[in-house]
């Protein structure tokens, strides 16, 4: 049953959910903006990198004790410092995924000279590898992670709750993205993949080891997603084998929404997406909320075939 009445009366509480929810595929859509950037390659295996991280982020409670309990048991300290090493070790698990990917996938491709289908046929192949190695790693049911922390209110904006949570998520996402756009802006390797993005044969002739600048662009890809992992268990609780799968697919979504190979606009779609999404299940009901989304895509591209912001990292392409 379409109806707009629960938009209407709970319109803060929708879009805070959907801000928390698109900050996360705004960072994984980070991963697949900065490659397509740079290689002009859609790295459908980046779903994958962001599912390791979750692993890794799990691993990492249990390396560390942490069980499945009361969450008052920890302290705000003890709280804090499983969060910071969960994250670390999401990002390093996310990170070298992803170089390793770059290393095995696709070096070896780009190197030949192979053509683009190569490269996306290996991509489908590596993703499919990841999580059916996983599932034999760790099963096929979903794993619960760890709470370390109820979701308390911690303030009313309007006549909407929003819980300790939906803050962590939404500030860390957003100073995650800002330490990326100053790195690639910035930072000397930013320089560099700016430069391999706008032309990577001028770039390589004016010295830029076009070779390590694909693999840093990688990796702060793979980190990208490892922080988005850890703010997804912290918001979902669980992960398992093809976890990434559905949010792989929309956090791509959100790339191009926004305008893939613009940093920016995977922020903007990522949020628009996340606001869309709940939105739509507001409207026509939860069980439409994934094709409201994709609706909106379509629409969008119908109008804006670039996206919202289309262009490339190093300059505008046609």
């Amino acid at each position: 049953m379409i109806t707009a009445s629960l938009l209407v009366d709970q319109f803060w509480t929708f879009t805070i959910t959907g801000l928390a929810q698109g900050a996360i595929y705004a960072l994984v859509a980070l991963g697949y903006t900065l490659v397509y950037g740079v290689l002009r390659l859609i790295n459908f295996a980046h779903s994958e990198v962001f599912m390791v991280g979750t692993f890794g982020a799990l691993f990492a409670t249990r390396w560390m004790g942490v069980e499945l309990g009361d969450p008052t048991d920890h302290g705000a300290l003890a709280v804090i410092g499983f969060l910071v090493v969960c994250g670390l070790v999401a990002m390093a698990f996310s990170g070298g995924t992803a170089v390793a990917l770059e290393l095995i996938a696709y070096r070896p491709l780009r190197r030949r000279g192979a053509p683009r289908l190569a490269f996306l046929i290996s991509a489908i192949g590596a993703s499919f590898a990841l999580f059916e190695a996983m599932a034999v790693w760790q099963g096929r049911n979903p794993i619960p992670f760890p709470r370390l922390f109820e979701p308390k209110e911690l303030f009313r904006f309007f006549d909407a709750s929003v819980t300790q949570r939906q803050v962590i998520v939404v500030v860390f996402a957003v100073l995650m993205m800002v330490a990326l756009q100053l790195f690639v802006s910035k930072s000397r390797l930013g320089r560099g993949i700016r430069a391999t993005a706008q032309d990577s044969e001028t770039a390589r002739m004016l010295g830029v080891n076009t070779d390590n600048t694909i693999l840093v662009t990688f990796l702060l890809g793979g980190i990208m997603a490892g922080g988005a992992a850890l703010l997804f268990l912290i918001k979902d609780e669980q992960t398992r084998f093809n976890i990434g799968f559905l949010l792989g697919i929309k956090a791509f979504t959100a790339a191009v929404l926004g305008g893939i190979g613009n940093l920016r606009g995977a922020l903007i779609g990522g949020l628009a997406l996340g606001l869309v999404e709940n939105y739509g299940a507001a409207i026509f009901g939860t069980q439409w909320k994934d094709v409201v989304a994709f609706v909106v895509l379509v629409v969008v591209l119908m109008f804006r075939p670039t996206g919202l912001l289309g262009e490339q990292l190093g300059r505008s392409r046609a």
